[in-house]
C-alpha cells in the first residue's frame, strides 16, 4: 500500500482501486496489506504477493545516499514491504512487482536503482514519466527472447504507459532482464529458476480492462498463486 503524510490526521495506508479490479477480474480474491508489523500474519493466509507502485524506496535500503533525487519515502512501507518479500520467498509464493513493486524485488535481492533517469541517463529520449493520461500507451517495450514475460504476453514487442522516474540499474542476482525499453532502460525483471516471481515497470493495473498484454500478467500470476495453494 502506499502512504501519505497527513499533518491533520497523520499517516494514511491507501490502495488504488484498480489493483483490486484486476486481480479480482482475473479470478484472485484481493486482501489489502497495511504498512504495519501485522502484515506478516495476514500473508500467511495469502497464496501471492502483489506489490504495487508508490513513492520512492529510501536509497539507504541499498546502500546508497539520496541524491536529491528520490521522494515519497516512507520508511515504514520500506521496511513492511521488504519483510513480506523475504518472507513470501521463504515460503515460495508467487510475487508481480508493480512499477516500485518491481524496484521493490530487486532492492529485496540485492540490486540497486538509477535514482533519477533523466538525470543519470540524459541522452534518453522517452518520457518515463509520462504526462498523458494513465491509459495511454506512450512508449514501447521489448521482451527478451525465451522470457516468461514474452510467453505471457505472446509478443515480443508492445506499448505500455510509464510513470515512474527511477528504474534498475544492478539486476540481482538470481533475477534476469525480461524486457527493456528502446532507451535501454529495464522494463522488467523475472526469476532465473523459473518461479513466478515477475516486475514490470509500467502500470498494467490500468490496462487491464482492455489491453490483453496486461490481462495476460494478471492472470498469469493469479493462477500462479492458485497452484501454489493446490500445492
Amino acid at each position: 500500500m502506499s502512504r501519505d503524510e497527513e499533518f491533520a490526521i497523520g499517516a494514511r495506508d491507501w490502495i488504488r482501486h484498480v489493483y483490486l479490479s484486476a486481480i479480482i477480474e482475473a479470478g484472485g480474491v484481493p486482501v489489502p496489506l497495511p504498512n504495519e508489523p501485522t502484515a506478516t500474519l495476514l500473508l500467511e493466509m495469502c497464496h501471492g504477493l502483489l506489490l504495487t507502485g508508490g513513492g520512492d524506496f529510501d536509497p539507504a535500503c541499498y546502500g546508497e545516499v539520496n541524491h536529491g533525487d528520490s521522494s515519497g519515502i516512507s520508511v515504514a512501507r520500506d521496511e513492511t514491504e521488504l519483510g513480506l518479500l523475504q518472507q513470501a520467498m521463504d515460503r515460495g509464493l508467487p510475487i508481480f512487482g508493480i512499477c516500485r513493486g518491481m524496484q521493490a524485488i530487486a532492492v529485496a535481492k540485492g540490486g540497486s536503482l538509477i535514482q533519477d533517469v533523466r538525470h543519470q541517463m540524459p541522452d534518453s529520449v522517452i518520457m518515463h514519466s509520462q504526462d498523458a493520461p494513465r491509459g495511454a500507451l506512450t512508449h514501447r517495450v521489448i521482451a527478451v527472447d525465451d522470457s516468461l514475460l514474452k510467453r505471457l504476453v505472446s509478443s515480443s514487442e508492445f506499448l505500455v504507459n510509464s510513470f515512474h522516474h527511477q528504474a534498475i540499474a544492478r539486476v540481482p542476482e538470481g533475477m534476469k532482464i525480461g524486457a527493456i525499453s528502446e532507451d535501454q532502460v529495464v522494463e522488467a525483471i523475472e526469476s532465473q529458476d523459473g518461479r513466478f516471481i515477475l516486475g514490470v515497470q509500467w502500470h498494467p493495473e490500468d490496462l487491464a480492462d482492455r489491453e490483453s498484454e496486461a490481462k495476460s500478467l494478471f492472470a498469469a500470476f493469479v493462477a500462479a498463486a492458485r497452484q501454489f495453494q493446490l500445492g
